[in-house]
């Protein structure tokens, strides 16, 4: 029997109700790891190793928009969803290149209410300059789907209403402008979310959302990814591929 599918967002994005979530990798920044305190950063040569493997094992990497409708039409095996959280500049000139070669797609989550800025969220550096609104088009007329980050980078679970509304609605309604496409995915900052959050995302419009691992929250507003970073080796994937298909069972309802 078909996967039921959630309708919420007339138009959106399809997201299935039922099945076995597939594997998401979550990247941050793309460039030199030598100084990167929160391991965040790959090197363009491991993620290409990376792209590489995935290929060699007859998967493509896609994007979150990709990925969910297929899934919804029961087409999605053989996909893994491809995600760069925060917008840096270098996934312009460091990531896309190595996505285009290995004949991959991905959603990258951007930060409207930074562009051109750097990551000031992380104290302890090093700073890392932002995609700017022509890199965010660059990006979009590339085939990567956009989605919204927040607008500052602030963790809502910890946030006022008001300004739960604002990062979430106003982030989704700069982008759409922006791109002239309407966005349809949303990724928490910090990968914090709570019942709250979720149902502002919800309420927002957007058809989908990305966290880490959200455990009784995990559906659509809620999905959970891997980390991927410059240690994870052919072996590496392998395990966290294999330890997902584990965990990630089909729930009803979900």
């Amino acid at each position: 029997m078909a996967a039921s599918v959630d309708s919420a967002v007339p138009g959106a994005v399809p997201v299935p109700r039922q099945g076995p979530f597939p594997w998401v990798a979550m990247y941050h920044s793309v460039g030199d790891c030598s100084h990167d305190p929160y391991r965040v950063t790959v090197t363009p040569e491991r993620l290409e190793r990376q792209l590489s493997w995935l290929r060699r094992r007859g998967l493509r990497g896609v994007s979150m928009g990709e990925l969910l409708t297929a899934r919804a039409r029961g087409e999605a095996r053989g996909l893994v969803g491809l995600t760069f959280d925060d917008g840096y500049a270098d996934f312009v000139t460091d990531a896309l290149p190595l996505l285009r070669r290995w004949g991959c797609r991905a959603t990258l989550f951007v930060l409207p209410g930074r562009l051109g800025g750097d990551n000031a969220w992380d104290p302890l550096g090093p700073r890392k300059q932002l995609l700017a609104a022509d890199g965010i088009r660059h990006a979009a007329a590339e085939g990567v789907e956009i989605g919204s980050h927040g607008l500052t980078h602030v963790d809502l679970t910890r946030a006022d209403d008001r300004t739960l509304r604002t990062e979430v609605a106003e982030s989704r309604a700069r982008l759409t402008e922006l791109t002239g496409v309407r966005t349809d995915g949303f990724c928490y900052p910090y990968g914090t979310v709570d019942a709250r959050v979720a149902e502002a995302v919800r309420e927002a419009g957007y058809s989908y959302a990305c966290a880490i691992d959200p455990g009784p929250l995990t559906g659509p507003y809620a999905l959970p990814r891997a980390h991927v970073g410059q240690g994870d080796t052919a072996l590496r994937l392998h395990l966290k591929l294999r330890l997902h298909r584990l965990r990630r069972r089909p729930v009803e309802g979900r």
